[in-house]
């Protein structure tokens, strides 16, 4: 590594010391390189986010740092090298004023991650910019928890766009020894990267993920930490290369996301936009199962086949449909739009649309629903009236 100091170069070894910081992905121990002689030091590149000002400042405008480093978003499975220790959070804080270009941080945040779009009618309307949000989230996390720095500048800061990031984020999860994160790096990002239906999707879920379930405080959080999102953008992305023909390589992610999340969704199966998959642990959807748009399904529910026929043999879920923890809906059966499917359910049989269906086998409820459920996620109206169902 080489360091530009008032425009010469040289070699960063004369100034090992207290304070720098290099990661990989799969690496969260710190490698310490203080440059002693410096004032202050501010990464580029890779590193950007990280800015030091722990020496005096008087020579601040007569230095310049420039760190030549592999970018950790083409390179998720960088060296492992690394095993110093110490604590970086004490030595210095850091601050993100060098980081990709981003809105700051702000009370007016509407004003900042808006933009202005016109719909087909040829109306305005505002669309969140949601990769800057995530941004600006990310930078109060660290504000409030200095000991995640390094984790939010591998996973969102360093990161240009929400396709490397989530290619990123992906790829390392899902890596092995036997299946470097860079090898999976490039198959998610070449998706992600080319396919805008797949990315609006994924905007859609986070917004439904943030707007429908009371635990997500943050965009950013889901991003990072549930596991339903994430196996459902890998399960797009398995089934973009499904229908290139690409199927073996669709059944290996289906199998690491099964590994991985406990989520089994075959890569056939078409799941729509703005999709909800709550706590997702034990779902399974089967080869030629539909989802809708605007669905939200939770737990240990299993979208299934009989065991008696082949071909198109699994459920069609409507739009707006909600379905409660451990339901089985079984068969080429539909599920009529915005119905509501009780938890522990098992379906056999279509549900008319805006109806609410419950217990074993499943029987209708008289009333029928004034609300998308999916969006309400209102699993327990009117359920005074059900006088066959209440123990």
């Amino acid at each position: 590594m080489k360091v530009l100091v008032n425009g010469l170069s040289q070699s960063s070894s004369l100034y090992w010391g207290s304070c720098f910081t290099r990661h990989s992905p799969n690496q969260s121990a710190p490698l310490f390189l203080g440059l002693k002689n410096f004032p202050s030091c501010h990464a580029v590149g890779p590193l950007a986010p990280f800015s030091f000002s722990f020496l005096p400042k008087p020579f601040c405008k007569s230095m310049a740092t420039c760190v030549d480093a592999n970018p950790l978003s083409r390179k998720p499975d960088g060296s492992q090298t690394d095993n110093y220790s110490g604590n970086y959070a004490n030595f210095c804080r850091p601050s993100f004023s060098d980081a990709v270009p981003s809105a700051p941080v702000c009370n007016n945040v509407r004003t900042l991650h808006t933009r202005t779009v016109v719909d087909e009618t040829g109306k305005e309307a505002e669309l969140e910019d949601l990769w800057l949000k995530m941004q600006d989230e990310a930078r109060i996390d660290v504000d409030q928890e200095p000991i995640l720095s390094t984790y939010y500048c591998t996973l969102i800061l360093s990161h240009k766009s929400l396709e490397s990031a989530l290619a990123n984020h992906l790829a390392i999860k899902l890596s092995s020894s036997s299946l470097p994160s860079g090898t999976l790096f490039e198959i998610f990002s070449g998706i992600l990267s080319e396919d805008e239906e797949i990315m609006g999707a994924v905007k859609d879920d986070l917004r439904a993920v943030k707007e429908r379930d009371p635990a997500c405080i943050s965009y950013v959080l889901c991003f990072l930490n549930f596991k339903g999102f994430l196996a459902c953008q890998a399960h797009r992305v398995a089934h973009k290369l499904w229908l290139q023909g690409r199927k073996v390589l669709a059944l290996l992610i289906q199998n690491k996301v099964s590994e991985v999340f406990a989520v089994d969704i075959h890569p056939g199966a078409k799941i729509g936009r703005g999709f909800l998959l709550d706590h997702a642990t034990g779902l399974v959807v089967g080869e030629t199962a539909v989802i809708g748009n605007n669905v939200s399904i939770l737990h240990n529910v299993t979208l299934g086949g009989t065991g008696k026929v082949s071909g198109d043999r699994h459920p069609k879920i409507g739009d707006g449909v909600l379905i409660g923890a451990g339901a089985c809906i079984l068969g080429n059966i539909k599920i009529g739009d915005g119905a509501k499917i009780g938890a522990a359910s098992v379906v056999l049989k279509d549900v008319p649309a805006r109806t609410t269906a419950v217990g074993n086998p499943a029987k209708l409820m008289a009333r029928k629903l004034d609300k998308i459920p999916s969006l309400t996620m209102d699993h327990t109206s009117h359920i005074a009236e059900w006088s066959d169902y209440v123990i």
